[in-house]
């Protein structure tokens, strides 16, 4: 029979309890948390300026302050916030980003007007934004990791990775400092296990949420009983990517922790419709003029 270390038997039940204290920082708000997915990508005023200052500052304007976004990291070591490998789809440039410098990034135009922006500038430019961030490649490990040492910026970023490689040397290079999702070995620890105190032991209490699909084929991934054991484990739920007004309030009512969304307006509409709308009434957020 598997023997459960005693470090892991506690298993707290009223809301997170998270076992790195930058995720109290990033983690303690209203729930659900509303995450505008690479600024809100298909908001039809919008649409085609993903990842883009433009596409946050519109989904701040909407009162968003969970921001969702990419990293990627130039041959010259510049942190961009970018999802793809290389430029060609949304951008007038082609090439590989990892094998550009951020000279030759900078002439490439999104939507034929705007540039890819760096991570420095999205932080100084919404200094009141919580930002969820996708770890793209192995280069961006140790660059994220030197970003957030720089700024002292533990707290404001959540941290994740399909790459469970990428995500392991960045939870080692950072010590514990930053928060971080789930990779999909230690999904699956939730999905399959049949306790959330078994899931805990698997995962060893490092993940502070998972963040995952509705389904993944015929799988129901974000069930009910994922929802139980993920916050019977101080584990939040976050679900990406919704667009659907049906599907949100689906979830919503199985009692998911944040949604990641491409249609801003929507979700909001959704939220606001069940009382359960967080972001600021004018879409200002605190610290900013």
């Amino acid at each position: 029979m598997l023997s459960i270390p005693r470090r892991y038997r506690c298993i707290h039940t009223s809301g997170v309890k998270s076992p790195h204290p930058a995720a109290r920082g990033y983690l303690d708000s209203a729930r659900p948390l509303a995450f505008a997915h690479r600024g809100g990508a298909y908001h039809p005023d919008i649409e085609g300026l993903e990842n883009t200052v433009v596409a946050f500052a519109h989904a701040v304007e909407l009162g968003y302050t969970y921001l969702e976004t990419d990293v990627h990291v130039t041959r010259d070591g510049v942190l961009l916030a970018f999802h793809d490998t290389v430029l060609d789809r949304v951008t007038d440039r082609t090439g590989h980003v990892g094998e550009s410098t951020y000279a030759e990034v900078q002439h490439a135009l999104i939507a034929g007007r705007e540039r890819v922006p760096t991570l420095g500038e999205l932080f100084d430019a919404f200094p009141g934004a919580r930002f969820n961030i996708d770890l793209k490649s192995a280069g961006a490990v140790e660059a994220l990791a030197d970003f957030l040492e720089e700024r002292e910026a533990w707290d404001r970023v959540l941290v994740g990775s399909f790459s469970r490689r990428r995500l392991s040397a960045f939870r080692r290079r950072t010590r514990g400092r930053v928060a971080t999702s789930a990779h999909p070995l230690e999904v699956a620890a939730f999905v399959l296990s049949p306790s959330a105190r078994l899931a805990r032991w698997i995962t060893r209490g490092r993940p502070v949420a998972l963040q995952v699909p509705h389904r993944q084929g015929r799988l129901l991934v974000a069930s009910a009983g994922l929802v139980r054991r993920a916050r019977a484990a101080g584990v939040q739920v976050h679900v990406w990517t919704i667009d659907d007004p049906i599907e949100m309030n689906t979830l919503l009512d199985r009692g998911v922790d944040g949604i990641m969304t491409d249609r801003t307006d929507i979700l909001r509409d959704v939220l606001r419709a069940r009382g359960q709308w967080h972001g600021p009434a004018e879409g200002r957020m605190e610290g900013e003029a």
